[in-house]
């Protein structure tokens, strides 16, 4: 893969053969990404969309809106430092093409922006809920009249495939979704692959897939313009963008650090372990005096926490840079973090995290009800689409679609459209309106 076709300005869904640079002196292109996605509705419902800890009254508990956020503010650092050392490495980027290192910030942070936006309400336990239903609830019923392909993306519904076509979908007769650049949309693509066949392989781009076969022609469209490299010639399996391995790293260094301060400011984890889980990671830049010098608990964990987090942005640029050739020929097979010097401690802190935060009763509880709310929601509304589709609605049914937005496919010939169309409303619910959702149907308020 070549970085001149990488960086590709051209916007998704734009007819003209003449790239549209949309820039002016104030809002450089790739920057538009990042305007688009943090003004669409999908990013805004992310701020009542369970992080960690499900429907927190407490302040300072990270949303997936927060959390994204933050993740982007990482991603733009990592993508301006590793840009800086590509245009040194490659300075024709930037004499012959006008590329500069923002640029580079720009995408990942943009990419970064939108790496959540297609996550179902309560978390990772929403897609679980969602693939279950299919899987083996009520909606096992459905398998005979799908294909192969159709039926696993019901049944391992994901939430990077579900982004991907929140950014791609026509909307409103406006093609192209939100009209990304194809370089951010590339970025954002971490599993490169349909659902099926699954590989059972160590590389990271098998670990899940990335688009729904509803929105196969925009991924193969993606593809072709970037130049992805194709990894499997029986099937459609590529080559990650190389710019998604950052995006990719600052999720990590996001939820790995970030997850366990929440922890700790939730008095979940004792303070006592972020400075002897963080201290290796930080012992070149830590000042005891400034540490000690802090009054609160959360000051001095959000001490730590910032500099655990630039240490690692630091690591991952040179792991980045050090593989940069294997990256771009398809071969770089794990995640950045997973070949840095400070494994050992990152893994340390996800385990505590995951023992005493993922695990722990208040996530549990309510992810239990997320399953209840979302089986209700599913179960009602396929119902209710595929009788009247059928002409055998009842009244009831009926009702139940003047309630849903209009772009639910209610009339479309097509089954495997129709659940799609069920499954992209319900996962672009809220936590708090799915729960609204649920409530009414059971009659238990208005």
């Amino acid at each position: 893969m070549n970085w001149e076709q990488l960086l590709s300005l051209k916007r998704f869904g734009d007819t003209s053969k003449r790239i549209r640079k949309e820039q002016d002196e104030t809002r450089l292109g790739f920057e538009v990404d990042y305007d688009r996605v943090i003004f669409s509705s999908e990013f805004r419902s992310l701020q009542d969309k369970t992080q960690v800890i499900p429907l927190s009254e407490t302040d300072f508990v990270h949303t997936r809106l927060t959390h994204s956020l933050e993740v982007s503010v990482v991603g733009r650092s990592l993508g301006r430092r590793v840009g800086q050392k590509l245009l040194e490495k490659h300075p024709h980027l930037q004499s012959s093409l006008g590329y500069q290192a923002n640029d580079f910030g720009a995408i990942v942070a943009a990419a970064a922006l939108a790496h959540d936006i297609g996550n179902p309400p309560f978390g990772h336990s929403g897609e679980k809920a969602i693939g279950e239903f299919f899987k083996t609830g009520e909606g096992k019923t459905f398998k005979s009249e799908l294909t192969d392909k159709e039926y696993q993306d019901l049944c391992d519904f994901e939430g990077n495939a579900n982004g991907f076509k929140i950014l791609t979908e026509d909307r409103a007769g406006r093609l192209g979704g939100l009209r990304l650049s194809y370089a951010t949309l590339g970025a954002f693509m971490k599993y490169p692959k349909e659902s099926l066949p699954k590989r059972p392989t160590k590389h990271i781009a098998d670990k899940k897939y990335g688009f729904f076969q509803s929105e196969k022609e925009a991924f193969l469209d993606v593809v072709k313009e970037l130049g992805l490299t194709k990894r499997n010639e029986t099937d459609l399996s590529y080559a990650r963008h190389p710019l998604t391995y950052l995006v990719e790293a600052a999720d990590d260094i996001c939820y790995t650090i970030i997850d366990f301060e929440d922890g700790i400011n939730l008095g979940l984890i004792q303070e006592e372990f972020a400075l002897e889980y963080l201290s290796k990671i930080i012992r070149h830049t830590i000042r005891p005096e400034n540490y000690y010098a802090l009054s609160t608990k959360e000051d001095r964990v959000g001490y730590l926490r910032a500099l655990a987090i630039g240490s690692l942005i630091n690591e991952a640029v040179d792991i980045f840079m050090a593989n940069e050739d294997a990256i771009l020929n398809g071969n770089f097979d794990c995640a950045l973090l997973d070949k840095s010097k400070y494994d050992a401690q990152i893994k340390d802190i996800i385990k505590i995290s995951v023992d005493n935060i993922y695990q722990s009763t208040e996530v549990v509880d309510k992810e239990i009800a997320g399953y209840g709310v979302i089986n209700t929601l599913l179960k009602t509304y396929t119902k209710a689409v595929n009788n009247c589709f059928n002409n055998s609605g009842s009244n009831y049914d009926k009702l139940i679609l003047k309630g849903l937005p209009k772009n639910i496919k209610v009339e479309d010939s097509s089954l495997y459209n129709r659940l799609s169309s069920v499954c992209y409303y319900v996962s672009l619910l809220s936590d708090s309106k799915a729960i609204l959702d649920y409530k009414k149907i059971k009659g238990i308020s208005f």
